[in-house]
């Protein structure tokens, strides 16, 4: 026998969360086999099999016990060497590196461990669906900043200064953008860090794109750039960072969080307590990764580019205005001309041409007039995608 409840049992925090806008539109490309998908934000490409060999060789040699809570050794030490090799930056594997179940684990951790209940956390929009369920859900305010078409959905200076408050503690930003493709440039992220250091913040950078660069850095042995990168501010960044896009290995779950040691500390702490620590398998892959992988990326992102390069002027053609991303896998095209909402838009050519991509407003009401539309598959279907979404607008 069961007693009727007045009130709901879910915590109003967690009852108010909305379910993702992508997931909706992927339960039903689920239950379909014709549809062409240009929605999902996951590699094409299966893992490179010398990293899944070092994950099975890991199994073979016994590796199915509990690691240090910060993560094997080897595997933050083979962290802190990529990132002085790609971005010069240097941290201490022993106290600056926690590696976390995905980058959404670290991002999660990294804003629960800076704000107070009703302390604040800019970030853009559009933006990654889960940034603003993850600041409610550490008791924090959620404070969306704009970005625009016309500005490239660059983040800018201008823009935070009229949002940030004295209850704002940490600017959240991903760069390269999901959704949007968009790259800050050297200037916008020195201006952004001088501004986090005027009103005492930490920037949180989500890079988990940040190998999935195209027109600055192709040729392997140049330098990427990190918020990290810049020595004099150092001391209020938190590099959150993957495995999942650059190396495809979405599967293994496998992230982490990088910065100052009392942050990383207190992260750890959490995660102590939630998760003990990542998978064992997947950190033997991601020793294999950072020390041996480089070529693998190269050889993923070239072919990235090449279907970028051909869905861009492919789009713009039909009307559809869309700017050149400058990295991640996804392109945002302007769908006003249709006269259609974003999700009338993204609806009717999933039903009627069996094409899925996602609705802007997934990612923000500030992205209403865009669709979605991933790059992560062949260009041979890249095309046919083209065709019926011709055939739609005509």
């Amino acid at each position: 026998m069961s007693l009727e409840r007045d009130k709901s049992r879910i915590a109003p925090h967690v009852e108010c969360l909305p379910k993702s806008g992508i997931r909706k539109f992927f339960d039903i490309v689920a239950q379909s086999k014709d549809i062409i998908s240009l929605g999902v934000g996951e590699p094409d490409f299966d893992t490179p099999w010398h990293i899944s060999r070092a994950a099975v060789t890991c199994l073979e040699d016994g590796g199915t016990h509990y690691t240090s809570n910060l993560g094997t050794i080897e595997l933050r030490k083979a962290i802190a060497a990529y990132h002085s090799r790609r971005f010069d930056v240097a941290y201490d594997p022993s106290k600056q590196i926690l590696v976390t179940v995905g980058v959404s684990e670290a991002i999660d951790l990294a804003v629960r461990v800076l704000c107070s209940p009703g302390d604040e956390v800019l970030y853009h929009e559009p933006c990654f669906v889960s940034y603003a369920p993850i600041i409610r859900l550490a008791h924090a305010v959620p404070v969306a900043v704009e970005t625009r078409f016309e500005d490239g959905f660059r983040l800018t200076v201008e823009a935070l200064e009229k949002k940030v408050t004295d209850k704002t503690k940490a600017i959240l930003i991903n760069s390269p953008c999901n959704p949007t493709g968009a790259m800050l440039t050297h200037d916008d992220m020195l201006s952004i860090l001088d501004f986090a250091k005027r009103h005492d913040l930490i920037v949180l950078a989500d890079e988990v794109y940040g190998e999935l660069v195209y027109d600055r850095a192709l040729d392997n042995s140049d330098k990427l750039e990190s918020f990290a990168s810049f020595e004099d501010y150092q001391d209020r960044v938190v590099v959150l960072n993957g495995f999942s896009k650059s190396w495809a290995m979405t599967g293994y779950r496998l992230g982490y969080a990088a910065g100052p040691d009392d942050i990383i500390d207190a992260m750890m702490k959490i995660h102590q307590y939630g998760i003990m620590s990542a998978p064992t398998l997947s950190q033997a892959a991601g020793v294999e990764a950072m020390n041996h992988g480089d070529k693998d990326v190269e050889k993923m992102r070239r072919e990235y580019k090449k279907r970028r390069d051909w869905l861009v002027p492919a789009l713009n053609d039909l009307g559809l205005e869309t700017l050149m991303p400058q990295g991640a896998f996804y392109i945002f095209p302007k769908i006003t001309s249709t006269g259609l909402t974003s999700e009338e838009f993204a609806m009717k050519l999933l039903k009627e041409f069996s094409v899925a991509c996602v609705p802007g407003t997934a990612f923000g009401q500030a992205a209403e007039g865009f669709v979605r539309m991933s790059y992560a598959t062949s260009l041979e279907k890249i095309k046919i995608a083209v065709e019926r979404i011709s055939r739609m607008l005509a």
